[in-house]
């Protein structure tokens, strides 16, 4: 059986991809979404075990020490992270994983996984970014400021992620994304299984069977 591929979605915080992750999964049979762990309080509408797990700081701090998380990640004074077992059996069964992380996570996952196909969300212009956050109605100004200076520092970490997209039109963004998942496919197919299968047809077809 052949591995799954990684995936992993990150973005400017605003920038849509929990959106956009939702639709892919909505979109596509046989990929499992991972569920990341988290310190931060639930937003309204969130739910453990479906958006993320909250879980009380030396909970997560445990699960550190004890090395159960793929990657982890500090924002904004509160951890992010992915239990490492749920992604590492869904890949071995040959099933896709897609993961919804922040940059600085993103990153740690390339460093364990070179194979880890990156993708960065991002908004058309800064300025749909901060009316997006405004939006939402669930932070202070001076959050949503701090937001956006991490997001000014992640952009020349952007180099590092394999595919960068835009997300004006949810349904274009989607679209973009599904077939860079299927170029990925189509790029790490198993190149000398696929030969040894022709081999074995053209030897058949000339022989006459």
């Amino acid at each position: 059986m052949n591995k799954g591929h990684l995936y992993v979605i990150s973005g400017f915080s605003g920038a849509g991809k929990g959106t956009v992750v939702k639709s892919l999964i909505d979109r596509i049979p046989d990929v499992a979404l991972s569920v990341s762990a988290t310190t931060r309080t639930p937003r309204q509408g969130e739910y453990y075990g479906k958006h993320y797990y909250f879980l009380d700081k030396h909970v997560f701090e445990d699960m550190i020490t004890k090395n159960e998380l793929y990657e982890y990640a500090v924002y904004l004074d509160n951890y992010y992270g992915t239990p490492k077992k749920f992604v590492q059996e869904q890949l071995s069964e040959g099933f896709d994983v897609i993961l919804e992380i922040e940059m600085q996570g993103a990153l740690q996952v390339k460093q364990a996984e070179p194979d880890a196909i990156l993708i960065f969300i991002i908004p058309p212009r800064v300025e749909t970014l901060r009316r997006r956050l405004l939006n939402r109605n669930t932070e202070t100004l001076d959050v949503i400021h701090k937001r956006l200076e991490k997001s000014s520092i992640e952009v020349d970490q952007m180099i590092h992620y394999n595919y960068i997209v835009e997300n004006d039109k949810l349904e274009v963004c989607v679209e973009d994304i599904i077939a860079i998942m299927r170029a990925e496919k189509i790029k790490k197919a198993d190149k000398q299984k696929i030969m040894n299968r022709f081999h074995q047809e053209f030897d058949n077809i000339l022989k006459g069977e």
